[in-house]
């Protein structure tokens, strides 16, 4: 009798041990669940200047512009208050943002949107590519239509009424 009583608490013993174990399998696996959401939630493609981020994924149903430019780049300059105008008379479902060409820190990019006032986004950071390689000539600005497929590149100077064209023939 004394053996099974202690063969009872044995399997008893395992038994609570088990459903130990399946409770923190169970926590373990929700913890990771959890972590991979908030990563996906977290996780962009670009980030502006001011800290905001961006998947391409969300950007699906609007035409986005971007504009490559250089400060040493004279018609990058002289079409910046072009690009304001239009950044500012566009449709919600266009979008512009700039790149610069040269590798610069926040600090130096602020200091050229601010030197040549610069009003509309700047991205700061950019993780996943976009879908076109860095242009070999400045100024560069791609078209990217609404189902996130490149519609084009115009190279040289813009003029808002030259990107409205584009971006209303789309």
């Amino acid at each position: 009798m004394i053996i099974l009583n202690y063969k009872k608490i044995s399997v008893q013993k395992v038994t609570n041990k088990l459903h130990s174990a399946l409770a923190w399998s169970s926590i373990a696996v929700a913890a990771f669940a959890a972590g991979l959401y908030a990563y996906s939630l977290a996780s962009y493609d670009f980030k502006t200047l001011n800290e905001n981020t961006y998947k391409h994924s969300d950007l699906r149903g609007s035409v986005v512009v971007i504009n490559y430019f250089a400060e040493w780049c004279a018609p990058c300059l002289r079409e910046i208050p072009h690009l304001n105008e239009f950044y500012h008379q566009a449709p919600n479902n266009v979008k512009l943002f700039a790149v610069s060409f040269d590798d610069l820190s926040n600090e130096k990019l602020s200091a050229i949107r601010y030197k040549y006032n610069i009003q509309f986004p700047l991205i700061s950071e950019i993780v996943t590519n976009f879908p076109f390689e860095k242009p070999q000539y400045l100024p560069a600005t791609f078209i990217i239509k609404a189902d996130g497929t490149l519609a084009g590149q115009l190279l040289g100077e813009q003029t808002k009424t030259a990107l409205n064209d584009v971006v209303s023939a789309l």
